[in-house]
Formats: structure tokens, C-alpha cells, sequence
């Protein structure tokens, strides 16, 4: 079974690949490796909308099965933001460092207690024949004071994860798999994919 990862994003492609590394007959491929893939739109209210219509899109584009993903940050203080718009809060061109430099100065004088935060992941697949799958991931945690770590991207550094006493780009590859947002989605599409090639029988 072939697969395309609709993502050009070399960090989630290369965690997507290592969790399916089990599956020997799934063949995965990414955006990297097509030409000519118009902008995609993205305009759903939620994530699991958001990875539908990449999914959607790139499966009707490609003719084979596509998965995508929608994650992002959600913070109590601010009213869930920066939600959906997470890759691309705050003014165009920001780097992550900005965008988490955004995020603590307008938390500025927000105690511990009211600093909680979830990242969430919604994975969408979806098949040549219309039949779509969707799962979805939440790990739980705190906004930090300061960023920490040098692991992972985007909001990791500024994501504290009590039950770890860390943040999660404090965490190593393995550690942070166990627990993420996405691992955890992907922990759940993993088990449909198994049945989809047989490898769960």
C-alpha cells in the first residue's frame, strides 16, 4: 500500500516515517517528492476539518491513499488561541522563536495556574474509494516563563510538561513520541493502517 504524507514539513515526515517503520508493505511518500501541487487552502473551524481537506485534496490530486495532519497549540489564557492558526500566528515570516516570543508576552503577568495548555492533533486519511479515517491527540501541559531545550519545533520550547519536569524540546525523540500530541494520533492511525494492509490480521 502506498501512501502520501501531505506535508512538506521534513520534521513531521521524518516522525510519521519512523512510527510506520513497522509496517513493511507500506510504501510512504510526501509532497516533497511531487511537483506542481497547487496551495491548498486551508478553512475549515477545526483541526480535524483542516487535515480532512489536505487529505482530500491530495488523494483526489494523486489517486492514491493521502494522510494529513492539523496540530496546533491551544492556550486557556488566550482564549484558545493560537488554535488552527497556530503555524502562522502572529505576522508573516515569523520564525518559531518569534512565534513563542509572541505567546509569553502576552502572557506577561499570567500565574502558573493560569498558564495551561494542550497541543492537539488531528490525523485525516483518506482512500481513493472515499472512505476516510480520523483520529485525533492531546497532550497536556503549561506555558513555561522562558523557552528551554533544543529538541523538537515550533512551541516545544515554551511547552511544559509537568509530569515530566521538562519541556517537550527537553525531551529526546523517543521520549517526546511517547507522549505528543501526534504521537498519540498517530498511535491510533497506526492501528487502522495495520488493518488496511493486512498486517493486523
Amino acid at each position: 500500500m502506498k501512501i502520501v504524507l501531505a506535508t512538506g514539513n521534513k520534521n513531521k515526515i521524518r516522525e510519521i516515517k519512523e512510527k510506520f517503520s513497522a509496517l513493511g508493505t507500506l510504501e510512504i511518500s510526501s509532497l516533497e517528492e511531487l511537483s506542481n501541487i497547487p496551495h491548498i487552502e486551508e478553512n475549515a473551524s477545526t483541526f480535524k476539518g483542516n487535515a480532512l481537506i489536505k487529505a482530500s485534496a491530495i488523494c483526489s490530486l494523486t489517486g492514491s491513499p493521502a494522510m494529513a495532519d492539523d496540530s496546533g497549540i491551544v492556550i486557556d489564557a488566550l482564549n484558545g488561541e493560537p488554535g488552527i492558526y497556530s503555524a502562522r500566528y502572529g505576522s508573516i515570516g515569523f520564525s518559531d522563536s518569534e512565534r513563542n516570543s509572541l505567546v509569553l508576552s502576552k502572557l506577561e503577568g499570567v500565574p502558573d495556574n493560569k498558564r495551561s495548555a494542550r497541543f492537539v492533533c488531528a490525523i485525516a486519511l483518506v482512500l481513493p474509494n472515499g472512505e476516510e479515517y480520523t483520529t485525533e491527540g492531546v497532550c497536556e501541559g503549561i506555558i513555561s516563563r522562558e523557552p528551554a531545550g533544543e529538541k523538537g519545533f515550533g512551541y516545544d520550547p515554551i511547552f511544559y510538561i509537568p509530569d515530566a519536569g521538562r519541556t517537550m524540546a527537553q525531551l529526546s525523540p523517543e521520549e517526546k513520541n511517547s507522549i505528543s500530541h501526534r504521537g498519540k494520533a498517530l498511535e491510533k492511525i497506526y492501528e487502522v493502517l495495520k488493518d488496511l494492509t493486512g498486517e493486523g490480521l
